[in-house]
């Protein structure tokens, strides 16, 4: 059954969102995402996080990470499937965000 990764890409870090934040709008926010995570069932296999900073990482060392990534999850099933699931996910509600799905692929020889 194919998998995918999902990324969740914010233009604000996933800690300065939770910075702050009234308990009382965390609590509603959480429970869109436990709503959405019912109605996707089998199809999410880890729910995942959010993800703090970031480094990128070359040759010659590591920096700061540009990506807009904040948290992730993996998701498995029809694509087809994934992607309708997706469409209405809580984290769209926020203006700039968007979600990228990437299909993950065997390794050869594993």
């Amino acid at each position: 059954m194919p998998k995918y990764v999902v990324l969740y890409n914010s233009e604000q870090s996933a800690e300065s969102q939770m910075e702050g934040m009234d308990p009382d709008a965390a609590n509603e926010g959480m429970q869109q995402w436990m709503d959405w995570a019912g109605r996707a069932g089998d199809a999410l296999v880890d729910f995942g996080t959010p993800l703090g900073h970031g480094q990128q990482v070359t040759k010659d060392g590591a920096a700061a990470s540009s990506s807009k990534a904040g948290g992730y999850s993996i998701m498995q099933g029809d694509e087809d499937r994934v992607m309708a699931l997706l469409k209405d996910h809580p984290h769209l509600m926020m203006p700039g965000n968007t979600i990228e799905v990437f299909e993950t692929l065997e390794m050869p020889g594993m």
